[in-house]
């Protein structure tokens, strides 16, 4: 059979063991023909690359995409580099075009912050800002939540409201009264008051997700998965897959339990749902379990404690979302509907609970079942060798290897030494763990795997605006930070039959980049610019 496309004179870094480097690339029908020369046909486009750095398409193991779509489209945005008097210009400026009661949703303000916002005369500032209109703009972390005074009206929340399970609404410490900073489950309120009046329509949906999927192939990605999905997520794709608009293997995550999205429905009722959302393209194959939250705001879950503050004294751990049995349950529950697990732990007391009840389910006989650490920032030396034992994937996201706003926020609430230790992947591989990477986007501000590439082999901000590195002793090599973006991502999301190497018989995903990453200045390897990014044989990005 002729091919329908030939690459030549092509340098082909395949991330397939069997057949490191190749000079052709061969496709037919959307799949991987052949590495090898092949005869063309009187159909075949053939086209000398001239050198040209040829690659599989990248694998982001972790991000929100649809988020990212819906902020880019319909939100105020701006960077963790807002200052308070910025954000509020920020929210003035955006406000003007707003009618008199409309919310202002956005993001994302740096966790640095927390203490300038839990001030009541803050959230005096913010009601001014947006003229007494409703408001709720999300941290870096995308688990915590300053809103205005009007946004509390109409959530509901009094000074008299008790603290939600899981949350926590911070008081100014003088008056005792609501700041507007509202701390994981506390913030679901507000979102769900936000859905009630400012709610997407299924093509504003199908919209966020067509932006954000455009964003990725422009850097590259051709696989995804997204890590906590509404219903309104899951139909947007499924809509995209079905019209055949959706170009790239998707894996979505259903929300087990709920701390900060405010997404209905969740659990057993969103499980049995799932199967319907099924496509092509489209594979709603995991579930996701907060199983703690962020250790700037202290809901992460350690081993041992935090620094001591006024609030929490010197013996406060954190603790996880869910005693063990629960979270056995629900492990059982997916394992048994042939689902797979991402559980999201940021502490080292959070990724032991979920290796222990691995541990159990692995000895019930599930072993196929996939599960995946998501984030594992901290994880004690004893528990590393217990991922690759167990076959649990690090899902090592967002870029929080290298120096930024989010470790100088940690370094504010842990003890130097342990703060310092953040993100093992040298120790997780030579363990022999699954390492995937991620970008948590729109946790980070773009999606760009180069970015986290360079910091896996450096342990430096790429960018060079966080001086020093973290924890450099944990750098790894570029094969292997390549590979983390690509086939391991595709494994730990089950998506590695089809794409993550470029191997004959799997989906012709690839990206030309602007130069050989291979034989570039690593410092620079963040400027990698793809020039075009293909899935299943069909072009769907040139620069």
């Amino acid at each position: 059979m002729a091919a329908d496309l030939i690459l030549t004179n092509a340098t082909v870094h395949t991330v397939d063991s069997a057949r490191p480097h190749a000079t052709t690339l061969a496709v037919e029908g959307g799949r991987v023909l052949s590495l090898d020369e092949v005869v063309p046909g009187p159909g075949t486009e053939v086209r000398d690359l001239g050198g040209a750095f040829v690659m599989p398409g990248l694998v982001d193991v972790h991000n929100h995409h649809a988020l990212a779509g819906r902020s880019a489209l319909f939100e105020l945005g701006f960077g963790g580099d807002h200052g308070f008097e910025a954000i509020l210009d920020a929210v003035r400026d955006w406000s003007r075009d707003l009618g008199p009661d409309e919310w202002v949703v956005g993001g994302a303000w740096a966790s640095t912050l927390v203490e300038t916002l839990s001030r009541e005369s803050a959230r005096h500032a913010l009601d001014a800002a947006a003229a007494g209109r409703p408001v709720m703009l999300t941290d870096d972390s995308r688990h915590n939540r300053w809103v205005s005074s009007r946004a509390l009206e109409l959530a509901g929340v009094t000074a008299a409201t008790p603290d939600p399970a899981g949350g926590v609404i911070v008081r100014d410490p003088a008056t005792g009264a609501p700041t507007g900073v509202l701390l994981e489950a506390a913030g679901v309120q507000v979102e769900r008051a936000v859905r009630k009046t400012g709610t997407l329509t299924e093509e504003q949906h199908a919209r966020a997700s067509r932006h954000a999927i455009g964003v990725l192939h422009s850097y590259g990605i051709t696989a995804f998965q997204d890590a906590g999905v509404s219903v309104d997520i899951l139909n947007a794709l499924k809509t995209l897959d079905d019209a055949g608009e959706l170009a790239a293997w998707v894996v979505s995550s259903l929300l087990v339990n709920d701390p900060i999205f405010g997404f209905d429905p969740i659990g057993s009722e969103l499980m049995a749902l799932a199967g319907r959302y099924r496509g092509e393209h489209h594979r709603p194959d995991f579930v996701k379990i907060f199983l703690d939250g962020v250790p700037p705001t202290r809901t992460a879950a350690f081993l041992e404690p935090y620094l001591p503050d006024d609030v929490h004294g010197a013996c406060f751990h954190g603790a996880p979302t869910m005693p063990p049995a629960e979270l056995e349950g629900w492990l059982r529950a997916a394992a048994t509907a042939g689902l797979s697990a991402k559980i999201h732990c940021t502490g080292d007391a959070a990724v032991r609970a979920t290796l222990d009840a691995v541990e159990k389910l692995r000895g019930e006989g599930h072993t196929e079942t996939r599960f995946q650490v998501a984030h594992g920032q901290f994880v004690h030396p004893d528990d590393l060798a217990r991922f690759g034992a167990l076959g649990v994937a690090a899902d090592i996201s967002p870029f929080l290897w290298v120096p930024g706003v989010i470790p100088s926020a940690i370094a504010n609430v842990l003890p130097a030494d342990r703060a310092s230790r953040m993100q093992p992947n040298r120790s997780l591989l030579d363990s022999g763990a699954l390492v995937a990477g991620g970008s948590d986007w729109p946790v980070s501000e773009s999606p760009n795997a180069w970015e986290g590439i360079q910091g896996l082999v450096t342990r430096q901000d790429p960018a060079g605006a966080h001086p020093g590195a973290l924890w450099p002793e944990q750098a790894i090599t570029l094969t292997e930070a390549v590979e983390a973006f690509t086939l391991s991502g595709a494994r730990a999301m089950g998506v590695d039959d089809v794409t993550g190497s470029l191997t004959p018989g799997k989906s012709a995903d690839f990206v030309i980049l602007d130069r050989n990453p291979f034989e570039s200045a690593i410092g620079d390897l963040y400027t990698t610019a793809v020039t075009e990014t293909w899935f299943a044989g069909r072009q769907v990005f040139k620069r």
